[in-house]
């Protein structure tokens, strides 16, 4: 029988045969959407709490942040993605609740995770970014197995291709119901396993690219200049993957009453923040150097006081000069030897003048 061929990769030589879209346990059907989405959640947040620890971090405050952050972010994705599709939802609200059949958006998932580490961060009263980017290592990681619930669910695909990675979707297995895309229509390929469609597999890139943004951001954390670098690498580097594959996908959504693609709005203005974050927190990181090299310089000078004690007693040594003006009368005792030396020169001068006298008296008397 033919109609076994779930999805194919013919490029690859790879056959997937009744693939089903979850189990049963008790009569009760579990997706493998939801059982994958659990999986990348909770290895995402083991990932997340060894990051903590390792960081010397509180692993509670993360705990905290994985129970509040998980419920809230997978309402958030599912309102981001029933507001995007309102008009179908406004007719049948009841479906708005069954998140078993898939239509989560990322986007609204990171988004209200976002909002509630902030919120976590205030209560514990730690540094946001700090927080930020611990959690979204744990993040993304859940994002690259989250992504494999749309290979099960057989959606989030692109358009036509013939690459490598061709992916090969059977509409007829009856397992899915398969709404195929107008742009897809006229690309229908009718073999003898049933009709297929043959499209870009667009949440296998994503997920592969993921993958590049937590290598990177694994190898490089260790050299995070300021709190909040990790978590701009991270949403810039998921913004630039997202914003390129989105343009291959034919399930995307629409600003109402736009032909403009509301993932590709987003991730612009990720991008956009995560260059001011790293730029803003460079510059007042480079200014906080430039004002502590002062400081440094007078905290190496401190110890050069000590000498000054020495000033301090080679002036005391200079006051003990007094002792030196002791030896002014020394000097003041050069005048003497002058008036001694005078003196003697008078007697010898008397001296003189008695001789010549008497030489005189002889003279006459002879």
């Amino acid at each position: 029988m033919f109609l076994d061929v779930s999805i194919r990769f013919p490029n690859l030589g790879i056959t997937l045969n009744d693939l089903p879209m979850g189990i049963t346990i008790f009569g009760f059907e579990i997706a493998f959407y939801g059982i994958i989405i659990a999986i990348g959640a909770m290895a995402g947040m083991a990932l997340g709490f060894r990051e903590a620890k390792k960081t010397g971090q509180n692993v509670e405050h993360y705990v905290d942040l994985a129970l509040f952050g998980l419920i809230f972010a997978i309402i958030g994705a599912r309102l981001y993605y029933v507001i995007f599709k309102w008009d179908y939802y406004s007719k049948h609200l009841t479906e708005i609740f069954a998140i078993r059949d898939g239509g989560l958006a990322i986007y609204g998932g990171v988004i209200v995770a976002i909002i509630v580490a902030f919120i976590v961060a205030k209560i514990h009263k730690i540094n946001f970014f700090l927080m930020a980017d611990t959690g979204c290592i744990g993040l993304i990681l859940g994002q690259i197995i989250g992504r494999w619930g749309n290979f099960f669910n057989r959606e989030a695909f692109g358009g036509y291709s013939d690459g490598l990675f061709a992916m090969q979707i059977n509409i007829d297995d009856g397992i899915v119901d398969i709404a195929v895309p107008d742009a897809l229509k006229d690309t229908i390929m009718h073999l003898p396993e049933g009709d297929f469609i043959q499209v870009q597999p667009t949440f296998l890139y994503e997920s592969a690219w993921n993958l590049a943004v937590l290598i990177f951001i694994m190898i490089f954390k260790k050299y995070k200049r300021f709190n909040g670098e990790v978590f701009a690498w991270y949403i810039g580097g998921y913004g630039i993957g997202r914003f390129i594959i989105e343009s291959f996908r034919t399930d995307s959504l629409y600003i109402p009453g736009t032909s403009i693609r509301a993932s590709q709005v987003v991730a612009i203005v990720m991008v956009v923040a995560a260059v001011a974050i790293c730029l803003v927190m460079r510059i007042k990181t480079a200014k906080t150097v430039v004002v502590a090299e002062p400081q440094t310089d007078v905290e190496v000078e401190v110890p050069e006081t000590e000498p000054q004690t020495d000033v301090e007693v080679n002036v005391q040594e200079t006051e003990a000069q007094p002792d030196a003006e002791v030896e002014v009368p020394e000097t003041e005792s050069k005048p003497d030897a002058e008036t001694n030396t005078q003196e003697q020169a008078a007697l010898e001068t008397e001296a003189s003048k008695q001789e010549s006298m008497e030489n005189e008296k002889s003279e006459i008397t002879e």
